[in-house]
């Protein structure tokens, strides 16, 4: 890949988080499948609240639970498939194989915690790091292939 592109992104508040998943959305490609973004920053950080403003703007309507227990929550939706990933409680990245890991490229993956499996990022897109500032929060986004520079290159946040 070339040169990383990284944005910084203040979030003052939930609707910032909110305005930013919209934006990340209308910045993808209409065709997602294989697309894989990370998320991290520390418990409370804002990284479910950012894969529920990213799944609302993708269309999905309902309750976007946290899939700390259930490890992969599928969204079958209009637009294809999008799976919320949360590997919190793995310990070692064999377990990927359990989850159905290889399984998942049909579609959008957003993952929650993908330190705990440092190979994840081989195959990522863009990585979003959430981290406390003030009383609100800042998104540091990081391409991590071309086309994860070209969508974060279009991002208007």
């Amino acid at each position: 890949m070339g040169q990383s592109v990284t944005r910084d992104v203040g979030l003052a508040d939930e609707a910032a988080t909110l305005d930013l998943g919209a934006a990340l959305v209308r910045a993808l490609p209409a065709e997602r499948d294989g697309w894989l973004i990370l998320l991290q920053g520390e418990l409370g950080a804002g990284k479910t609240t950012l894969a529920r403003a990213m799944l609302g703007a993708l269309g999905h309507a309902g309750r976007v639970p946290s899939p700390t227990y259930t490890l992969v929550e599928p969204y079958d939706l209009p637009g294809g498939m999008i799976y919320h990933v949360d590997l919190y409680r793995i310990s070692d990245e064999s377990e990927l194989e359990y989850l159905g890991w290889e399984d998942l490229g049909d579609g959008l993956t957003l993952v929650e915690w993908p330190e705990r499996a440092p190979l994840v990022s081989g195959t990522a897109d863009l990585r979003i790091a959430l981290a406390y500032a003030g009383d609100g929060r800042r998104a540091r986004i990081e391409s991590l292939s071309e086309r994860g520079a070209e969508a974060l290159a279009t991002l208007a946040a």
